[in-house]
């Protein structure tokens, strides 16, 4: 049986590599997430990854810390590298061939980000994770994954978060909350639910770009969803 996606981009949150800790990156996650990654390119599924980084360094408030938001910025598209490299470490020790592009300039550590060369590294059966976000201060590492996924026509975005998929309320505060199915983009604007920043989710409703919100920490889950099974919920 062949895969329901042929390319996907899974955006993964700096705050997941954490694992139980407050901060900096758990190796048991990395391991983890690199075993997920690799079961699914192993049935030839083609993987860019986006990862956050919250783990590192949150941009925190002007007025606490008297660094003006650009600075701030930048310094979160650093952290995010700081990922990148970790998550490839990974990778590369589980067997699977990987690249990683920064969209700022550090060749000693990353490629810079080409499109035709992401593009390539993909059909070549590498993962290529996307570093440094867009590149540009004022814009989310969500943004960065809708952005990457347009430009390399991924399938779908894979959000991989810590819970099943998008609920009513927030699940964590809520016993309540009940779980969506599925959504249309229209309906997520609507009832004013939080599935990524306004800027990214705009970008996926105009280029008819599906999501899915899954639970990443679940084991097996990523390989049931490009499987096309029904796991978390689906925005399309």
């Amino acid at each position: 049986m062949s895969p329901k996606y042929s390319r996907v981009l899974l955006k993964l949150s700096g705050e997941s590599l954490m694992g139980d800790r407050n901060f900096g990156i758990a190796p048991q996650m990395l391991e983890q997430y690199a075993r997920e990654i690799k079961a699914i390119t192993d049935i030839g599924v083609q993987v860019a990854i986006v990862i956050g980084g919250g783990n590192i360094y949150r941009g925190m408030n002007e007025a606490e810390t008297g660094i003006e938001r650009a600075q701030g910025d930048y310094m979160g598209m650093l952290a995010t590298v700081i990922n990148g490299m970790a998550l490839q470490a990974s990778l590369e020790k589980a067997g699977v061939n990987t690249r990683l592009q920064s969209a700022i300039k550090m060749e000693q550590v990353a490629e810079p980000y080409i499109r035709r060369k992401a593009i390539r590294h993909l059909e070549k059966g590498r993962v290529v994770i996307f570093g440094a976000g867009t590149g540009n201060p004022y814009f989310t590492t969500d943004t960065a994954g809708s952005l990457r996924a347009i430009e390399i026509t991924a399938d779908v975005i894979l959000k991989g978060t810590r819970v099943d998929g998008i609920y009513t309320a927030d699940p964590e505060k809520d016993p309540t909350a009940t779980r969506f199915e599925t959504l249309s983009f229209n309906e997520v604007i609507s009832k004013n639910l939080k599935v990524m920043d306004m800027t990214a989710f705009t970008l996926c409703q105009e280029n008819n770009l599906p999501i899915i919100v899954f639970d990443i920490n679940k084991a097996g889950n990523l390989l049931d969803v490009v499987n096309g099974k029904a796991v978390g919920t689906l925005v399309s």
